[in-house]
């Protein structure tokens, strides 16, 4: 799935979207960013509250791609320049974990038919 899904069709607030021709294949939800490192697939997006520029760095080593903050969540102008620096789209949307989890599944699905 290319992240432009997440803006032109789900109404995702893009906060830094450095490559525009990115893709996916996968998506992982938590907020522990341990379970982040150890269980999150390659090539994904993460969905989480944690916005804050430690959470870049464990996307970063995980190779997720884009990190989508629920609920409304701000990313800190440290987090964005960090995002920058990494290559790691970041958006943001009012939509809670289960509910954005379950519309990135439903869009990495449409891909995979």
């Amino acid at each position: 799935m290319k992240l432009t899904y997440l803006t032109e069709t789900m109404g995702y607030r893009e906060l830094v979207f450095p490559d525009k021709t990115a893709a996916v294949h996968a998506a992982f939800t938590s907020d522990l960013l341990s379970d982040v490192m150890g269980n999150a697939p390659d090539n994904s997006i993460l969905i989480t509250v944690q916005g804050h520029k430690n959470t870049v760095a464990v996307a970063s080593l995980a190779g997720i791609q884009a990190i989508v903050l629920c609920s409304k969540r701000s990313a800190p102008e440290e987090m964005t320049d960090a995002a920058l620096r990494e290559g790691i789209a970041v958006f943001s949307t009012s939509d809670n974990q289960f509910t954005a989890s379950w519309k990135i599944a439903q869009g990495l699905q449409l891909v995979r038919q």
